[in-house]
């Protein structure tokens, strides 16, 4: 698929909203990056997630104690991913720049690929937000079927019952199938152009994979036995897939978000880029504080795709701007009120895609 274009042509939407946003920071003095109650966060999520690890493998709990301390390492697996490799790889981290690539680098510490996802979360997903063949988050196929563009098969009538279970795997062959599926074809997406690696990347790549074996499988292994490491293992990418996968499918996978059609032969959007994100996104429990604390401002998701290198921290007052500049524009905005009540929307949407 050749490159997709927006109208970007007079972009009225944008430069109002960006104006709004401008004279916020520069009025209130403010730099658009983390600051150091974001750093502080940072670090008591590393600490409590080493301190689970070593509580697991070298102390080596009763059965029912170690199966909630794996919960809770996945859980908090997820939430360093949410709070500082994600806003390290869109640089909003910090406003130093060695700090933000030491904070992308933690994907690398959780099994991912950090210049991979830069690629394909960065550039495929924030550009080209629920389009067919450019952004793969939404391509699981062919176990799900997530908009109408895609083909419909029998399985999926039952796709509203065995999400979970799939989400749940989707940190795991993420690990251990998909980037290496990147990493031998080149391609970050399906339709993407094969693209060599530097020299640098395959060292990154295949050093940070063997760390991650190591500290994974092979040191638990030999400080627990075979058993219970992978038990606890499974326990762990288990329940840190499955949250991660929620987050970000209740930002653009429920009723009301737009999946674009492009006509044959004509990949171009006819509204502006901005307008696009809004209408492929939608937001939820943006007014509780515990949430936002945890999914690293990823609840806002609306204002995220909209300054994706403007820390979550400053989320909560750009919301006001963007839900003026919408009603200034006659945008919808969507928005649910609760987690339950986006993730009862995304088991409606995709029971629905099931059975068409």
């Amino acid at each position: 698929m050749s490159k997709v274009t927006f109208n970007n042509k007079q972009s009225p939407f944008f430069k109002s909203l960006k104006e709004k946003v401008d004279q916020y920071f520069a009025s209130n003095h403010l730099h658009p990056s983390g600051n150091n109650t974001l750093l502080i966060k940072g670090l008591i999520q590393v600490s409590s997630a080493i301190l689970l690890y070593i509580l697991l493998v070298f102390f080596t709990p009763a059965p029912l104690i170690a199966v909630a301390l794996c919960m809770l390492l996945g859980m908090n697996l997820a939430l360093i991913g949410f709070n500082i490799m994600h806003e390290g790889g869109h640089q909003s981290f910090s406003k130093h720049a060695w700090l933000n690539s030491t904070s992308a680098y933690f994907l690398n510490v959780l099994g991912g690929n950090t210049y991979f996802w830069k690629v394909k979360h960065n550039i495929n997903h924030h550009t080209y937000t629920n389009i067919e063949g450019m952004d793969s988050d939404i391509d699981v196929k062919p176990f799900m079927r997530l908009h109408q563009s895609q083909p419909l098969y029998k399985i999926h009538r039952f796709q509203h019952f065995y999400f979970f279970l799939l989400y749940g795997i989707s940190y795991i062959t993420w690990v251990f199938y998909h980037d290496f599926e990147k990493y031998f074809t080149g391609k970050i997406a399906a339709n993407g152009v094969s693209q060599p690696l530097e020299k640098k990347e395959h060292y990154i790549f295949w050093l940070t994979k063997v760390c991650y074996i190591f500290f994974y499988l092979v040191l638990p292994i030999l400080m627990v036995g075979f058993i219970k490491t992978i038990i606890g293992f499974l326990i762990v990418t288990v329940v840190c897939g499955l949250f991660i996968a929620v987050v970000f499918q209740l930002a653009h996978v429920v009723e009301g978000t737009h999946f674009p059609v492009l006509e044959k032969d004509i990949n171009k959007i006819e509204q502006e880029w901005a307008i696009h994100q809004v209408s492929t996104t939608a937001n939820f429990a943006t007014n509780s504080k515990i949430t936002s604390w945890l999914l690293g401002g990823l609840n806002f998701q609306v204002e995220h795709h909209l300054f994706p290198r403007v820390s979550h921290i400053h989320y909560p007052k750009i919301n006001e701007f963007v839900k003026q500049t919408c009603q200034e524009f006659n945008v919808t905005y969507i928005e649910h009120p609760s987690v339950l009540k986006a993730l009862h929307s995304h088991w409606l949407y995709i029971r629905k895609l099931g059975n068409a």
